[in-house]
């Protein structure tokens, strides 16, 4: 396996370049991840980085570095959204003009915003790999600069200055948790808090849905793999770079995986909590803590890679992380067909202190006696020792209660 082709000094060069650009974003304690892993936990905030995310500082760094005849041919970008702001912003602040190719399902606050930032458009394909494929293609035929999301020196260089800022803020960091797709902003990050402090440790994070790290790891190159549907679309890769892989071989101790609750529950905590709007594939890192707390060495930071999420989006996943940690039941109820039936069911809910958000109604199904209704209930509680004691009460007074 060949050296991997950026060094140290890429990152403290490409910092100085982002003066005025990228924003230092704050380090901000939880003292619930801190009481759950046993010692300090700090969020590094690069959902409040401008356009919402870590990838301005990659995408920033690789244009400001074109040429003048390469800026005049423009440059075009694929992304599920992320990179595709990073771009759009960047390409305006160096003066070149921008093609973001996105997958059909990209999100549409972050389509818009790419908009908003002067790019041109272009929804094809369903994954970001098959937008990927399209921009190439793009950039063969009209001479723009492909710029990828991961997988180049100046870009990894760029994301690696959250490495330089972490240890300067927080120096007796001892773990650093952060998400990985392509892999840019993990390699970046190892290069640069390894430099500084060779003893930390890098623990990166996939969803389990598209998780194409382990595989590649223990093939020992990068590895092809069908990445299958997640709300974490940001790190949804099939195949790691090439230049990222050489680095996180090299450089990283671990790579987990976190399943869809996890992240739910990681997204819950970090809006109920510490009053942050993450989007899923930002708060992986914290998902991971929730669902290991005792395999990493604090003091932990755990990077939020971004903000940038759908507000439909955000009202399901919030919705799901709840119903994860307990916050929510959904029920369905058998009653017998008789008046003041569900008004006494409903009664006994409110004596439980159970809060019913919706209800519907069924009286024909075949899976139903003549003489039944069935009612499915959506509730908000209090956690899962009151779920158990909802459901035990209901069940104990003869009621017929099957959870969805």
């Amino acid at each position: 396996m060949a050296l991997p082709q950026v060094t140290f000094d890429d990152v403290v060069a490409a910092r100085e370049l982002l003066g005025g650009v990228a924003v230092r974003t704050p380090v901000v304690h939880s003292r619930l991840l801190s009481e759950l892993v046993g010692g300090p936990v700090h969020l590094k905030c690069e959902n409040l980085q401008r356009a919402g995310s870590f990838k301005v500082r990659g995408a920033y760094v690789r244009i400001a570095r074109l040429t003048e005849q390469e800026r005049a041919r423009g440059v075009v970008a694929a992304s599920a959204g992320n990179h595709a702001q990073g771009v759009a912003l960047a390409s305006g602040l160096v003066g070149t003009k921008a093609v973001v190719y996105m997958p059909e399902g990209a999100p549409l606050p972050k389509v818009e915003a790419t908009l908003a930032y002067g790019a041109d458009v272009i929804l094809t394909g369903q994954t970001v790999d098959e937008a990927l494929t399209a921009a190439r293609e793009h950039a063969r035929e009209s001479g723009a600069v492909f710029i990828h999301p991961f997988d180049h020196q100046d870009v990894v260089a760029g994301q690696g200055t959250i490495g330089l800022e972490i240890i300067e803020q927080l120096p007796e960091t001892g773990t650093i948790v952060l998400g990985i797709g392509g892999g840019g902003l993990a390699a970046g990050v190892a290069l640069a808090a390894k430099s500084l402090r060779p003893g930390i440790r890098i623990v990166g994070v996939q969803a389990e849905r598209a998780a194409a790290y382990p595989a590649s790891l223990a093939m020992g190159e990068p590895t092809l793999v069908e990445p299958a549907a997640t709300m974490a679309d940001g790190i949804a890769v099939g195949r790691p770079g090439e230049l990222p892989f050489e680095l996180i071989h090299y450089l990283l101790d671990q790579v987990v995986t976190v399943s869809e609750e996890e992240i739910s529950k990681a997204l819950v905590l970090c809006v109920e909590r510490a009053k942050l709007v993450v989007e899923p594939a930002g708060v992986v890192g914290v998902a991971a803590l929730l669902a290991q707390p005792d395999a990493f060495e604090a003091p932990v930071v755990a990077v939020l890679s971004g903000g940038n999420i759908d507000p439909l989006l955000l009202a399901r996943v919030l919705r799901h992380g709840m119903a994860a940690a307990g916050r929510y039941l959904s029920v369905r109820v058998r009653l017998a067909d008789r008046p003041g039936a569900l008004y006494a069911l409903l009664g006994k809910l409110a004596g439980l202190r159970a809060n019913v958000v919706d209800v519907t109604h069924e009286r024909i199904s075949a899976r139903l006696h003549l003489d039944e209704v069935e009612v499915q209930l959506q509730l908000e509680t209090r956690g899962p020792a009151h779920c158990e004691e909802v459901l035990g009460t209901l069940r104990r007074e003869g009621y017929k209660v099957f959870v969805v």
